[in-house]
């Protein structure tokens, strides 16, 4: 189970293992509901690339801590 919840904290970001410390949750209103999102999570260093990559594609996107965020 510890294995699982460390696993469920690594960064998003393709080929980055570090833990993530943030989620991002987002949904493509073009494919999703309003009541879906999906979450990515990242590392302090890729938090602000992952929620630009996301934002530049006009995706609601909201960036909470991880502990914070309602998963």
């Amino acid at each position: 189970m510890i294995g699982d919840e460390l696993e469920d904290r690594r960064c998003s970001r393709a080929g980055c293992r570090d833990t993530a410390t943030w989620a991002i949750m987002w949904r493509n209103p073009r494919i999703h509901a309003a009541d879906r999102r999906k979450v990515w999570t990242a590392c302090d260093e890729h938090v602000e690339f992952l929620s630009n990559y996301l934002r530049t594609r006009d995706f609601p996107v909201e960036v909470a801590p991880f502990e914070e965020a309602a998963l």
